[in-house]
């Protein structure tokens, strides 16, 4: 899928990374996004998660862009995509950028594609900040509370150490956590992809800045509303997901109204990294998509 010329402001940072980058930098509330359109057909917003950033969806993107008009993101303090000074990138303004990305789109009701905390942006979206959707997503979704992994618990609890470690030992345990994100072995170009956001000093206070910012608390409100959930939804997830465990997905999927589940056997927290292909006819099969 070729990366077209952006058409938005001018890129303030250089790319992150040389493999994958995104076009268009859109100024919002709290920041500036990177951001990119691909393909044509009805429209379909993917969001990330963490600790990734719109890379991951680089597979599923290509697929879906030969029926859909498929949008891409950063969050912010993710990726390409940088908070002004002072703005924690809580999953509460996430939600809220995603507002104005789909307003800034023309949008008026697209699907809406959530992975991790960015299934939480979704249902915060869609359910507190009432953006609307034709059909809604939710990947290995970090959406029913308390869904911290015992990893970032520690970091919240910890915070001081991490932020004061020294940068390669850091480099090393961003390392090794990503690669238990996936059932099978990430390829070195993958890894070096993930990790360049997060690269040196810089890259390490973003992580433990987003790290903090993040709590099920922004969650809360969405989950009171799930009942109230009108279009198709469906519950993707990895059966080797050891992050949040399938049995997240079963009780996800059983608190929205007529939400299908599937789960992709070999596939791993990345499920979009793990298993592009079946994520992508998953998600074309589903009704609104």
């Amino acid at each position: 899928m070729p990366i077209p010329a952006g058409t938005g402001a001018p890129v303030p940072n250089p790319p992150v990374c040389a493999a994958w980058g995104l076009p268009e930098r859109i100024a919002v509330s709290g920041g500036t996004v990177a951001a990119g359109v691909f393909g044509q057909g009805p429209p379909v917003v993917l969001v990330h998660g963490t600790p990734a950033w719109s890379y991951l969806w680089r597979g599923v993107a290509r697929r879906l862009a030969e029926h859909r008009t498929v949008y891409l993101w950063d969050m912010l303090g993710f990726g390409d995509s940088h908070p002004a000074a002072g703005v924690a990138p809580t999953i509460a303004r996430q939600a809220a950028v995603l507002a104005e990305l789909v307003e800034h789109w023309g949008l008026e009701a697209p699907a809406l594609v959530g992975h991790d905390i960015g299934g939480g942006v979704v249902a915060r979206a869609h359910l507190v900040e009432g953006v609307p959707a034709s059909a809604l997503a939710l990947v290995d979704a970090a959406v029913l509370g308390p869904w911290n992994t015992p990893f970032t618990d520690h970091q919240q609890r910890h915070a001081e150490a991490y932020r004061t470690m020294p940068a390669d030992v850091f480099a090393d345990l961003a390392a090794l956590r990503l690669r238990s994100a996936t059932r099978a072995p990430l390829p070195e170009e993958a890894v070096a992809a993930y990790l360049a956001p997060w690269a040196g000093q810089s890259g390490q206070r973003r992580w433990l800045d987003q790290v903090a910012a993040v709590s099920h608390e922004d969650t809360r409100e969405a989950v009171r509303r799930l009942g109230s959930v009108a279009v198709p939804t469906l519950v993707l997830w990895g059966g080797q997901d050891a992050w949040l465990p399938p049995e997240t997905g079963e009780r996800l999927a059983a608190a929205i109204p007529g939400a299908r589940l599937r789960t992709v056997a070999d596939a791993g927290h990345f499920l979009p990294e793990d298993a592009p292909e079946d994520a992508a006819a998953a998600l074309l099969a589903h009704a609104g998509i």
